[in-house]
């Protein structure tokens, strides 16, 4: 049914990003057995905001990842903690990919980074790969093969893992109430809307954490890798940069912040990043359903996660039209992010009519 163009594939390393790959494959070589060959080395430009590059040998076919340059603030691209984080989910969550070896030493490229076996397979974006077709029913077993994956890892027993430091403990959604409020105040241009009824309504709406587990913070259909011989198959997840203890349910309703519908408004529709449009994906209620079903959660207080995704979309989004707005970056397709953010805040504020 598919054909190896539908493959996900790296492109040119982009200008300024460029690897010193002879320092990585001299430190690589001793670390890894059976290394062979020079390696091509090409960049993947989506994803997240650590750059990502493939190392291809003879011999293996290899993930690097390290932050941009000019990191200052090693917490938020800490390659040491996502190295970690996978190697010990490993053994329990068999969908991360395999760990082989992690630099600490900026001799070598002047910054941390982590070398991983890349897993060979479809990544579904904004559309499903070029030539791939799916049925509604062939649609739908994708569909319910991601959420399990969501839902496995969420009851990965972390203290066996090893994970019991990756979060603070109790009051998770309080913290995230207080920390993604905090960061919109700083990153509010005069343009868009304060949000202090969403901000105030979340905060008097906090409930308790309903548990704690290993949550993903960006799980999304362009991060995971399908199998190209069956692609309703999970091979793997990836990007785990965010990967921390805290409530299940937060970690769903960020992940539905993005999960746009087939019956959603035009604006809505042109923020689609991945497929779920397509006949056969379940609708946001019908993902809140299965996925509480297959925890035991209860939908009771639904409206404050999926309030408490959409505020934090709007704030990533305000961050990013912030660097715009003050000529940091000029990329023309930020431009007009403050109208997403006015879209985002009257979707908040509806929602929270609703539940008067």
């Amino acid at each position: 049914m598919e054909s190896k163009a539908t493959i996900d594939v790296a492109g040119s390393v982009r200008s300024g990003e460029e690897l010193d790959i002879a320092a990585v494959d001299a430190w690589l070589k001793p670390r890894i057995a059976g290394l062979l060959g020079e390696p091509v080395v090409t960049q993947y430009s989506g994803g997240a905001s650590n750059w990502t590059y493939r190392l291809e040998y003879e011999s293996h076919d290899l993930i690097l990842r390290r932050p941009p340059k000019g990191t200052k603030a090693k917490s938020a691209h800490d390659m040491g903690r996502e190295f970690k984080v996978q190697s010990a989910l490993a053994p329990a969550f068999p969908f991360v990919p395999e760990m082989l070896a992690f630099c600490d030493d900026p001799s070598v490229i002047d910054c941390d980074f982590y070398v991983m076996r890349r897993i060979e397979g479809l990544i579904p974006r904004a559309n499903m790969p070029k030539g791939l077709q799916l049925s509604a029913e062939q649609t739908r077993d994708l569909c319910l093969s991601v959420l399990d994956k969501l839902v496995a890892l969420h009851q990965v027993d972390y203290e066996s893992a090893g994970l019991a430091s990756l979060g603070k403990g109790e009051g998770y959604c309080e913290r995230q109430v207080r920390g993604w409020s905090g960061r919109f105040q700083k990153s509010k241009t005069w343009n868009v809307p304060s949000f202090k009824k969403v901000m105030h309504w979340l905060a008097a709406n906090t409930p308790a954490d309903v548990r704690s587990c290993v949550i993903h913070n960006d799980f999304r259909f362009d991060n995971v890798v399908l199998n190209p011989d069956n692609p309703s198959e999970v091979l793997g997840v990836l990007d785990w940069e965010m990967a921390t203890l805290g409530d299940p349910l937060m970690d769903l309703g960020s992940a539905l912040a993005y999960w746009v519908q087939a019956d959603d408004d035009k604006i809505m529709r042109a923020t689609r990043r991945q497929p779920t449009h397509l006949p056969g994906m379940l609708s946001r209620k019908e993902v809140v359903s299965y996925y509480c079903e297959k925890m035991g959660l209860s939908t009771e207080n639904w409206a404050f996660y999926e309030v408490f995704g959409l505020f934090r979309l709007a704030v990533i989004i305000q961050q990013i039209y912030y660097r715009y707005y003050h000529k940091q970056t000029r990329n023309p397709a930020f431009k007009n992010f403050w109208l997403i953010v006015w879209y985002l805040d009257r979707r908040c504020q509806r929602i929270i009519r609703e539940q008067v």
